[in-house]
């Protein structure tokens, strides 16, 4: 695992169904799908440093125009963290 993503965070009682490392662009990401309270879900997380000259917009903009993972009309959230940056999306209520 690239030494950057080595102490990514799982927030208590998020179960972790896939989670790989790949890139979007040259971002160096981690790929995860994961289910919590009821609440099945995707995220691209980003290391900080990589996108700390980009703004909120362009980070999620990275996501859905240089992958083909983003469903139709799927609400999208940034969370940015201490080290990471978390963009979600493909929510499905279970």
């Amino acid at each position: 695992m690239n030494e950057k993503f080595k102490n990514l965070p799982v927030e208590e009682d998020t179960q972790i169904i896939a989670s790989f490392e790949t890139k979007v662009e040259s971002y160096d990401v981690v790929y995860q799908k994961w289910y919590w309270g009821g609440i099945y879900a995707e995220s691209i997380i980003f290391f900080n440093d990589d996108v700390a000259n980009l703004s909120e917009e362009q980070i999620k903009n990275e996501v859905a125009e240089n992958t083909a993972l983003l469903k139709d009309n799927s609400q999208m959230t940034l969370k940015k963290g201490e080290n990471y940056t978390f963009v979600n999306f493909n929510f499905i209520t279970a």
